[in-house]
């Protein structure tokens, strides 16, 4: 079984539990206040407008700022370059990152599980499912329509969460441990699923699908930032708002209830900000796969579990990881170009093994 009760994954309340007597105080320095707060998250805005300029500044044509303040006789190649191709990419790159890790963060929390991520609980899969079964069903338009991908990758996030969460209660009670094995067979019957729809449907409206089910960042429409970025502020606001309630989840649905938590209330509400932030980034990028894994442990590694700074810290962290990832991808094999979701599969895979050994194998013995 895997337990949550790790000490790096202890809950900010279990120490107002008598049964949690065992687990340790977080360290001082780890302890939320305001001011701690205003610091890290004030040192990573500067860190993820620093990635921002990386990704603006780097590239396989050598173009800088500069060239936007002292213009040449031959400006209009960069200004093109930097505006219209590297900008919106790198914003891209940082509201994915940032909605995937603060989906990330949720469902660890509400899960109890610290290998959870929308990824692998097929989260992500169900979003892609939705995006790809609007565009089937919308011949017209297909993948251009704004709002449709959108929506509709929000009702198939919140259709696979639904199914995951009905399969995984077993008694009455949601059962954490199998949680991954579910999302795994999710997965699987997802993608072949996908797959099917493609195969089915006009070839020539899919030509570009398989490098977006990859993960793949490209220019995006103003419009389409904006909808993206409207989704994460809705639902990061909700999730930093909810942070204690988090917390409370974090130390078990029964302990949370003792301590006037409505649970359902809570859960619902924590579910359907995490499906709309990933089905945002799920409609425009792609299966980006383990960023909601990755992150959320690096800032709690870090920073310590309280969610109340970890939910906004993990998608600011997310955000400076994704476009730093993005601009390898695009610039180690240059002219080439690699889908980030491979850069973020050959570190997160690593990852997750590293995890599951962890908390799987190592975390059996504790009860």
């Amino acid at each position: 079984m895997i337990e949550w009760a790790a000490s790096a994954y202890m809950s900010p309340v279990e120490s107002l539990s008598t049964s949690s007597r065992h687990h340790r105080a977080a360290p001082e320095g780890r302890r939320f206040t305001l001011a701690r707060a205003v610091a890290v998250l004030g040192i990573l805005s500067l860190a993820l407008a620093a990635s921002l300029l990386f990704g603006l500044t780097v590239g396989s044509t050598s173009v800088g700022v500069l060239d936007l303040i002292f213009p040449s006789s031959a400006a209009a190649e960069p200004v093109t370059i930097l505006l219209s191709v590297r900008l919106p990419r790198v914003l891209l790159a940082a509201a994915v990152g940032a909605c995937l890790s603060a989906a990330g963060v949720a469902f660890q929390a509400l899960l109890r599980n610290p290998l959870a991520d929308p990824y692998i609980l097929g989260i992500s899969g169900g979003a892609g499912l939705g995006a790809i079964v609007a565009g089937a069903l919308a011949p017209a338009a297909g993948f251009g329509l704004i709002a449709a991908r959108p929506v509709a990758a929000f009702a198939g996030s919140v259709a696979a969460v639904v199914a995951l969460l009905a399969l995984a209660r077993g008694r009455g009670r949601l059962l954490p441990e199998t949680m991954i094995l579910l999302g795994v067979v999710m997965n699987a019957t997802i993608m072949a699923a996908i797959m099917f729809i493609i195969t089915m449907a006009d070839f020539s409206r899919y030509a570009g699908t398989m490098y977006w089910l990859i993960g793949n960042l490209s220019s995006p429409t103003t419009a389409e930032l904006g909808v993206i970025y409207g989704c994460l502020a809705a639902g990061l606001i909700v999730l930093t708002l909810m942070g204690q309630s988090l917390n409370v989840m974090t130390g078990g649905e029964e302990l949370a209830g003792q301590l006037g938590l409505n649970v359902p209330r809570v859960r619902v509400a924590a579910l359907m900000a995490a499906s709309l932030v990933t089905a945002a980034a799920v409609s425009l990028a792609g299966l980006v796969g383990f960023v909601g894994l990755m992150v959320p442990h690096l800032g709690r590694t870090w920073l310590g579990p309280d969610n109340r700074l970890l939910v906004p810290a993990s998608a600011l962290l997310g955000a400076i990881i994704l476009v730093v990832a993005d601009t390898a991808a695009r610039t180690l094999f240059a002219p080439s170009q690699i889908p980030v979701g491979v850069i973020t599969a050959l570190f997160g895979g690593p990852c997750f093994l590293w995890l599951f050994s962890r908390h799987g194998v190592a975390g059996a013995g504790r009860g």
